[in-house]
């Protein structure tokens, strides 16, 4: 009888720990997974701003996607949502124009011909990523 209940803690012990070791791998891969779509869309996102002539974000550009109605790119009004695969997750790009010499942020309306974008990527609600590019008006 002692034999047996030793053999049942034991697989406890052993079970406990490996049931532990999954719960942490999942966890570790839907971080991974998190990370991985939010760099991706990054990626995208400064892709397509360096697509957009620099005289549409000339005094600054902050916008959402998903986008809210009232603020969609002013350059793209038909920019207003992610791919269903991204479901659960949101981009917020700030565009500010910066002095090229010392970085400061600038005034609204004083533009140097250089702007610090900021994109930062969301999943469900909470901030994933956040990362900086600078665009120079050529």
């Amino acid at each position: 009888m002692i034999e047996v209940l030793l053999a049942v803690a034991l697989l406890g012990i052993i079970s406990a720990t490996f049931l532990s070791s999954l719960t942490t791998s999942y966890k570790a891969v839907a971080v991974g997974s998190e990370r991985t779509n939010a760099e991706s869309l990054t990626r995208s996102e400064f892709e397509y701003i360096k697509d957009v002539d620099y005289n549409d974000l000339a005094f600054g550009c902050s916008y959402e996607i998903p986008a809210t109605p009232d603020n969609p790119p002013p350059w793209d009004l038909s920019r207003t949502a992610l791919e269903s695969h991204y479901d659960g997750y949101a981009i917020k790009a700030t565009g500010q124009p910066i002095d090229p010499d010392t970085h400061d942020l600038l005034a609204p309306g004083l533009d140097r011909g250089m702007q610090r974008i900021t994109v930062k990527v969301y999943h469900e609600g909470n901030l994933v990523l956040s990362t900086s590019t600078y665009k120079v008006s050529r």
